[in-house]
């Protein structure tokens, strides 16, 4: 489980993040990273939609987002350590309710290895989840 330190709080910070974050797409998610300079840490916010599905389906698919963030904030915390934090939220898509664990800890990952290599600067950027297809707009 993510402690306290580690989760969005406030509708403020998933607004600022969703608005002016960098976008990485895949097939059950839409993650959006910003960096934070109020904070050192890395924080995650999770955004399931009732179009997932009902309630027993949407928190099942937020405990397993919230599972797969756990495992990659090592190595987030890691890249962070230049003083400034990280805010990222995972928006669930529909296609998420049918995911397995394994896709959506690959989704997570992979949205992590994307924010490693390309550290996101104060303009929004969208990349798409194939590598072949890799569209980078403004």
């Amino acid at each position: 489980m993510l402690a306290k330190v580690n989760r969005i709080t406030h509708g403020s910070d998933y607004r600022a993040t969703v608005r002016r974050g960098a976008r990485f797409t895949g097939a059950s998610t839409v993650s959006y990273v910003r960096s934070n300079r109020d904070t050192d840490a890395v924080r995650f916010g999770f955004i399931v939609s009732k179009a997932v599905g009902n309630a027993v389906r949407r928190n099942l698919v937020r405990r397993r987002l919230k599972a797969a963030a756990y495992e990659v904030l090592p190595q987030l915390m890691e890249a962070s350590r230049d003083g400034a934090g990280m805010d990222i939220v995972i928006r669930a898509l529909p296609a998420s309710a049918q995911a397995t664990w394994a896709t959506l800890h690959e989704e997570v990952s992979r949205g992590a290895a994307r924010i490693l290599s390309r550290q996101p600067t104060g303009q929004r950027a969208t990349v798409t989840a194939s590598p072949a297809k890799a569209n980078v707009r403004p």
